[in-house]
């Protein structure tokens, strides 16, 4: 206990991830001495062009021999020392911008001629790095999804789908973690995307996906990571921008509704207001962030065909006709404490409050009657605090830094459900409430050094996150509520994780190599009323989670990486909720206290071909995943009036992901580029065979399956007179095999159109998603004594008009 207290105290006191980006100039520095090691002042320093020796820098040494040339342009040089009476020497560097600084540490001149060994400085060059180690998109160029959210923009990026919850899908699977400016935080929450649909694209500068994270990132998301970078203004003075966008959704209906009173919301409005501000002046900066969303919405719109074995066909409909308001505002301040030290205050609060109804009708198809009429209402109230503190201090020495971070999350949800069950089936009304509250505190530090050949990274981490929920029934007749669940669970993680990372450049190849080491903690208290869980539910784990790539470089336009790196999925609180949700009394979802979290290792080739006006970045790559969790469909016969089918988290084994990405861009003219790009994958899920324990004891299985799937992406943009631009994205993602099934093929043909006006400080946008209506989630499904087609239409077609000024 003793060793494990030590540790954790070593994990705290070291250092959180670190974002690398790559630079357009670099900084050269370093020292010289004499023989006996002492500083020589007054040496000549002077950086030139390998061919014809031209001067692009120059500069002398200090009393105690110290150099630095700044802002050097990428390019390959020849670094010469020169003084009267030593040997000149010359030092080859190849600055390409992966590595942005770089210490030469002293270097000894002789008084007798001698030969040199060269020293190779790399950094490569930035398109070609930020290609290989992730890829980077702005927003700028995202047209169709004008006045969109970040997951409308997200949904034409190369590589990236959604499945039917609006999670990220990255190379078919929805393990993503969400990082906005480098960092977790309570609007994208931990473990999941909630808030993508609800982040403004015109606040966004930028979005990356990194498919292979280094050890520096948390251990967390086997898929990659998205990092959304917010815009953040540099100019001096009062300056910010203001918008406004109109939109109407769901504007016709691919599947007539069932036969009830309310039917499915179409032609929802929405109105999206912004308002961005910042001034900036002295030591310091102050920033402002706001965005309200007034809305009907159709979020989901679930039909479900369930054919069982003894010859009853049943369908039913979900349609969760929602009235939202949402206000989001975010802010803080930097605060240049001296030249080398920054503080910054920031905080954000997101609050909203929506009404789901719904009135959900139980046809029976032999006899085309209705069996059951079941209405819902759904009141909710969802917010989220976040404040974080970071320090920076920058050393003497360029490239030399440390870095500090304090966050503090908590997240509200209040959901009470409002059932009323009309039919032959029973008369009564029900009633539920959760109330969930969240609260996580993280703390890390981050070291960083500048090399002669590369850099050093050292950090640790620790977050600790706690989540008590609190459940209240009021039964009604003849309740449709399981009995003895009992009235709240507690669910805690602590989690202490610290890592080392190194780079090395040369001239042909460079090699990064990290090791994350993370100790994680869980329980899970449930509430002694309840009897479907003998225990209650606590285990801790070690794990070491190495990374390794290594870049050949076959010439200044061809890049050939391998890269290796070992990860985790930790179940969250959503996956473990033992509550059911009785949005369809008859298809339950229910999470499972006992998951337990699942591994993945994955070994990538990729490669970069570029040229003056186009690049095409490919990757092979192969994830092998231990201890998979997917929803299990199956029947819970318990009811004698009716057949519930639960939808339950498992561990479902071993599964692999095999698969090939290319992404390819080309500028056809002067106003004309085109990006496309696939992605074909093998999805291979092992057969499997468990045991569900809710609301009783019952084996499920899954059979094995192999499948061939992929998505393929093309988008086209086309600058137009009078400072106009417009763009058109294609999108289809093909049939491919999940658990228990299969997910059938969907394509999306998007439109964006942009001009600008008023000297470009203002600008007009009219976009259009999934115009003809083909984006809706189908799957096939085969369950222990019966089959079912589900059929989730929700609102994927939206017409916005936006302007925005900047001011």
């Amino acid at each position: 206990m003793k060793v494990l207290a030590r540790l954790k105290l070593f994990f705290l006191i070291l250092l959180a991830p670190f974002t690398a980006e790559a630079q357009e100039t670099v900084l050269i520095e370093g020292s010289v001495t004499e023989e006996s090691a002492q500083p020589l002042p007054f040496v000549n320093v002077v950086l030139k062009k390998p061919q014809g020796e031209s001067i692009i820098s120059g500069t002398i040494t200090d009393e105690l021999g110290a150099f630095n040339l700044s802002g050097i342009p990428k390019g390959n040089y020849i670094l010469e020392i020169s003084f009267i009476g030593y040997e000149t020497i010359q030092k080859k560097i190849t600055a390409g911008g992966l590595n942005p600084i770089f210490d030469l540490g002293k270097i000894q001149m002789m008084p007798s001629a001698e030969a040199l060994t060269e020293v190779q400085i790399l950094a490569k060059q930035a398109a070609v790095s930020a290609d290989l180690a992730k890829k980077s998109f702005s927003l700028d160029e995202n047209l169709a999804q004008a006045g969109g959210s970040v997951m409308d923009a997200m949904k034409t990026m190369p590589g990236v789908a959604f499945d039917q919850d609006g999670k990220v899908v990255l190379r078919g699977s929805d393990k993503v973690v969400i990082l906005i400016d480098g960092k977790q935080s309570s609007l994208t929450g931990f473990g999941n995307q909630k808030g993508l649909s609800n982040i403004p694209a015109a606040n966004i500068e930028r979005i990356e996906i990194i498919n292979n994270p280094s050890a520096k990132y948390d251990a967390n998301g086997f898929a990659g990571i998205v990092n959304i970078i917010y815009k953040k203004e540099k100019q001096t003075g009062f300056n910010g921008d203001a918008g406004l966008s109109f939109g109407l959704g769901a504007l016709g209906k691919r599947k007539p509704d069932t036969p009830t009173d309310f039917g499915s919301y179409s032609v929802n409005p929405k109105l999206i207001p912004s308002l961005n501000l910042n001034y900036r002046t002295g030591k310091l900066n102050y920033f402002l962030q706001s965005q309200f969303i007034i809305q009907e919405a159709l979020p989901n719109n679930e039909f479900t065909t369930r054919f069982y074995d003894d010859g009853r066909n049943i369908i039913s409909q979900v349609p969760e006709n929602r009235k939202q308001f949402r206000s989001i505002i975010s802010g803080g301040v930097d605060y240049q404490l001296s030249d080398n030290d920054m503080l910054t205050f920031s905080g954000m609060f997101d609050r909203e409050k929506h009404i789901d109804t719904s009135q959900v009708a139980f046809i029976n198809l032999n006899q085309n009657t209705r069996k059951r009429l079941y209405t819902w209402q759904e009141e909710e109230i969802t917010s989220f605090i976040n404040t974080a503190v970071n320090y920076g201090h920058n050393f003497e020495q360029a490239g030399h830094s440390l870095s500090a971070n304090l966050q503090y999350t908590r997240g509200l949800e209040d959901e009470s459900y409002f059932l009323n069950d009309s039919s032959a089936v029973r008369i009564g009304r029900d009633k539920t409430n959760i109330r969930a509250i969240e609260y996580t505190t993280s703390g890390s530090v981050d070291y960083t050094r500048a090399l002669s050949s590369g850099k050093i990274e050292l950090g640790a981490k620790g977050r600790f996150r706690r989540l008590p929920v609190d459940y209240t029934i009021m039964r009604g007749n003849q309740s449709i509520i399981y009995p003895n669940l009992g009235d709240y669970s507690k669910w805690s993680e602590n989690l202490y994780g610290a890592y080392v990372n190194y780079l090395m450049e040369k001239e042909n190849y460079d090699i990064e190599a990290g090791l994350r080491a993370e100790q994680t903690e869980v329980a899970y208290t449930l509430d002694p009323q309840n009897t479907y869980y003998n225990t209650n539910d606590a285990y801790d784990y070690f794990e070491l989670f190495p990374s390794v790539r290594f870049t050949y470089k076959l010439n200044s336009e061809n890049k050939l990486s391998v890269f290796y790196n070992r990860r985790i999925d930790r179940p969250g609180e959503p996956e473990l909720r033992i509550f059911p949700k009785y949005d369809d009394p008859e298809l339950l979802k229910v999470g499972n206290p006992y998951l337990r979290p699942q591994f993945t290792n994955t070994v990538e080739l990729a490669h970069r071909y570029s040229w003056d006006n186009g690049s095409l970045f490919s990757a092979i790559y192969h994830r092998n995943i231990d201890g998979a969790y997917q929803r299990i469909f199956s029947i819970d016969d318990s009811n004698p009036q009716y057949d519930i089918v639960n939808r339950i988290y498992q561990n479902t084994g071993q599964s692999t992901n095999t698969g090939i990405e290319v992404l390819f861009s080309q500028d056809l003219a002067d106003y004309w580029k085109l990006t496309s790009s696939f992605n074909v994958y093998q999805n291979a899920i092992d057969a499997f065979q468990g045991t569900l324990l809710f609301p009783y004891e019952r084996p499920f299985f899954v059979e094995q399956s192999r499948d061939i799937a992929g998505d393929f992406k093309i988008t086209n943009t086309v600058q137009l007179p009078l400072q106009m631009e417009a763009q058109l994205t294609g999108l289809y993602y093909s049939k491919k095999n999940i658990p228990q099934g299969e997910q059938l093929a969907r394509y999306s043909v998007d439109f964006g159109f942009k001009k600008s006006i008023w000297e470009k400080r203002g600008e007009l946008t009219l976009s259009a998603t999934d115009i003809f209506n083909r984006f809706g989630l189908r799957q096939r499904l085969t369950g222990e004594g019966f089959t079912a087609v589900y059929e989730n239409y929700y609102e994927t077609q939206i017409v916005r008009l936006g302007f925005n000024y900047k001011f």
